[in-house]
């Protein structure tokens, strides 16, 4: 059995949105910028790493590096756009 004081328009205070169902407010653009320059150095490092490991033939090391880098590097960049 539903309590009828939770149905919808019993009590307009019951029907404000929450926390969970407020979408988020985007960032500031201090803190976007800010974050995307700390993926791009950390995506030019895990790239640093990848080309000495490819130097030093370490190849499944080099391959994820890589792939961390590119993966890191786009992060920040959707953190930049998206917000």
């Amino acid at each position: 059995m539903t309590d009828p004081s939770r149905r919808p328009g019993a009590d307009p205070a019951l029907d404000e949105p929450t926390g969970a169902d407020r979408p988020p407010e985007p960032r500031p653009w201090l803190e976007r910028i800010g974050l995307a320059a700390i993926a791009l150095v950390m995506g030019l490092l895990l790239s640093v790493m990848g080309i000495t490991a490819w130097l030093g033939g370490e190849w499944i090391l080099a391959a994820m590096s890589a792939s961390g880098a590119v993966l890191t590097i786009g992060v920040g960049l959707v953190t930049l756009v998206r917000g």
